[in-house]
C-alpha cells in the first residue's frame, strides 16, 4: 500500500503541512518497502487559487491509496473524489508520525472540504 502525506520536506523526519494545496510536496511511503519518494508542490505554495486542485491532479495518479493532509478544500476535495484514495486527517509533528498514527487508526476520514486556505 502506498501513503502519500503533505509535508514541508523531503524525508519521513521533516514536518507534517495540515495544508493540501499549498504543502512543499508529498511524501509517498510504500508500507510493504518502506521506501519513500518525494512528490515536489511547491508550484502551488503561493498560488492564489486553484492550487488545491492541481495539487490533486498531481497526487491522484501517484498510486497513493491513502492521503494523510490536514486541510482540504471544496474544490481539492471534488477533484479528489475521482480517485480511490482514502483521505485522512492529521495534525502530527512529523511525516513520520502521521503515517504512524494512521497505522495505528488514530485518524479521523476526511470525507467533506475544510474550506479553502
Amino acid at each position: 500500500m502506498k501513503i502519500a502525506v503533505s509535508s514541508q520536506g523531503k524525508t519521513l523526519q521533516d514536518g507534517f503541512d495540515p495544508s493540501f494545496g499549498q504543502c512543499v510536496g508529498f511524501i509517498i511511503y510504500d508500507t510493504q518497502s518502506q521506501d519513500t519518494s518525494f512528490m515536489d508542490n511547491s508550484q502551488n505554495q503561493n498560488a492564489a487559487q486553484g492550487a488545491g486542485i492541481q495539487a490533486a491532479q498531481a497526487v491522484s495518479p501517484s498510486g497513493a491509496d491513502v492521503l494523510i493532509t490536514g486541510q482540504v478544500g471544496p474544490n481539492a476535495m471534488q477533484a479528489l473524489s475521482h480517485s480511490q484514495m482514502k483521505i485522512f486527517a492529521s495534525s502530527a509533528g512529523t511525516v513520520q508520525v502521521a503515517i504512524l498514527a494512521w497505522e495505528k487508526n488514530e485518524r479521523k476520514p476526511i470525507t467533506s472540504a475544510s474550506g479553502a486556505r
